[in-house]
């Protein structure tokens, strides 16, 4: 349990630095945070839209399969 709390509280320490750290800064210093910030979220998007897209493709490719696996399956029972 000491665990925990030990990195509970680094991690509250590191945010509290990380607060005062660009409180402190220039408004230059301020807006590469920004943008280092917006470009990371953008990528965090594109990964997301990929992946979904991804996904339906399988999963419009798991569709025909079964279809043509049905319509297979259907041809070869009419033919008996």
């Amino acid at each position: 349990m000491s665990t925990k709390r030990n990195g509970l509280l680094a991690l509250l320490g590191l945010g509290a630095v990380a607060w005062w750290k660009y409180k402190n800064s220039t408004p230059e210093e301020k807006q590469a945070v920004k943008d280092t910030f917006n470009t990371a979220k953008d990528n965090f998007n594109k990964f997301g839209s990929d992946l979904k897209s991804k996904a339906s493709d399988v999963a419009s490719q798991v569709q025909n399969k079964m279809d043509q696996a049905k319509t297979s399956a259907e041809s070869s029972v009419n033919q008996n």
